[in-house]
């Protein structure tokens, strides 16, 4: 085990070695990702459609059911639930199922006929400030409507009918994009990070011929992927934990859950890019193929996380792709657990299929290299 364990070190020390010598390789790998950071936690606009949304109904009347069908009815939103339980709407909103509670009082529809006004409390996940602003102003603009609309029956009395609307954002009241972009922004920078280190490196060696030197070798598969893939996660952590104190430094970003979990799940979803950067550098020969098929997938990773583009607003055939990508998870994670509070109990199934998807990509990746090498 000694033995084994001093060949590991003895190729990771080789690793780094490559990189510290490669001085434009190194400052881009520890001055870039800070740079991005700082700049690309400015802003997006987004736009919204078939926001999932349950209704907490205390009423259960004409007025209530109008409401639902109403929101239902535009496009933006869809009804996933109608419950008269606000526990269920609340783990809805931190389970992702939904991004708006609507509440209606008891004795809604009574209250109107009675008194002419009644209120409607709409309770919005915010930890995506841009997209909670907008999701508030369509269901403001919705309950308006219906509410002229009940006014306009009311006949006689046109202050009949009023619908109070009193909005309420979660997790992120003051809506300050840096609360949710920065935290996605961090896993974007890792990603690229950990998948061009290892892709490059194995096609360097590959344009070099030390890589056939080190298949005549006695290395094992274990002691050939341990020393690849080690210098990457052990920079790819670094450049995590610095990039966090960046973020919490600068932009203010809160740490509401354990910090152990991101951190533990930052471990984990390191795995994933890095079998991804060295399933890249099986099926390229140069570092510029290995440099266009990897700007390709990274790309691809950003359009799909959710990042700059709100997830809702996409097909259902994007949404799928947008499924099968470990950014956009591990994004909800670090959002989840940052802004949300979120713990163990909440994220673990996601972490997990992270952990998943790492170990069948890491295979796959040494499969394809070995029968590559021969």
């Amino acid at each position: 085990m000694r033995a084994w364990l001093r060949v590991v070190r003895l190729l990771v020390q080789k690793e780094f070695l490559q990189i510290v010598r490669d001085r434009a390789t190194l400052a881009q790998l520890l001055l870039i990702p800070f740079m991005q950071l700082l700049v690309l936690g400015n802003a997006a606009t987004f736009t919204i459609t078939r926001t999932r949304v349950v209704v907490v109904d205390h009423d259960r009347s004409a007025v209530s059911r109008a409401l639902v069908d109403r929101l239902g009815a535009g496009g933006q939103f869809a009804v996933v639930a109608v419950t008269s339980s606000p526990a269920v709407a609340e783990q809805a909103l931190r389970t992702r199922h939904a991004a708006m509670v609507v509440e209606v009082p008891p004795r809604l529809e009574a209250r109107l006929r009675r008194e002419g006004a009644a209120p409607v409390l709409l309770a919005v996940n915010a930890e995506e400030g841009a997209v909670a602003g907008l999701v508030s102003g369509y269901a403001q603009r919705i309950v308006a409507d219906l509410a002229r609309e009940l006014a306009a029956d009311a006949g006689a009395r046109p202050a009949r009918g009023t619908l109070a609307v009193s909005a309420r954002r979660w997790y992120n009241p003051t809506r300050d994009y840096h609360h949710y972009m920065v935290p996605g922004i961090i896993v974007s920078l890792i990603t690229i990070i950990a998948t061009l280190v290892t892709a490059q490196n194995v096609a360097r060696e590959r344009e070099l011929g030390t890589l056939e030197q080190l298949h005549v070798t006695p290395l094992t598969r274990a002691q050939f992927m341990a020393g690849k893939l080690l210098p990457g996660w052990l920079l790819g952590m670094a450049l995590f934990v610095g990039a966090m104190a960046l973020g919490r430094a600068v932009f203010g970003i809160p740490v509401r859950g354990n910090p152990l979990i991101v951190v533990a799940g930052a471990a984990v979803y390191l795995v994933v890019a890095l079998g991804i950067g060295l399933l890249v550098s099986t099926v390229t020969r140069t570092q510029q193929q290995t440099m266009f098929v990897s700007f390709f997938i990274l790309t691809l990773y950003l359009l799909m996380s959710g990042l700059f583009t709100p997830l809702e607003s996409m097909p259902g055939w994007a949404q799928g792709v947008a499924a099968a990508t470990p950014v956009r998870h591990f994004v909800w994670v670090m959002r989840a657990v940052l802004v949300r509070g979120a713990g163990v109990a909440e994220v673990w199934g996601t972490i997990a299929g992270l952990g998943v998807a790492g170990a069948a990509v890491l295979s796959l990746a040494v499969w394809r290299h070995h029968k590559g090498a021969g």
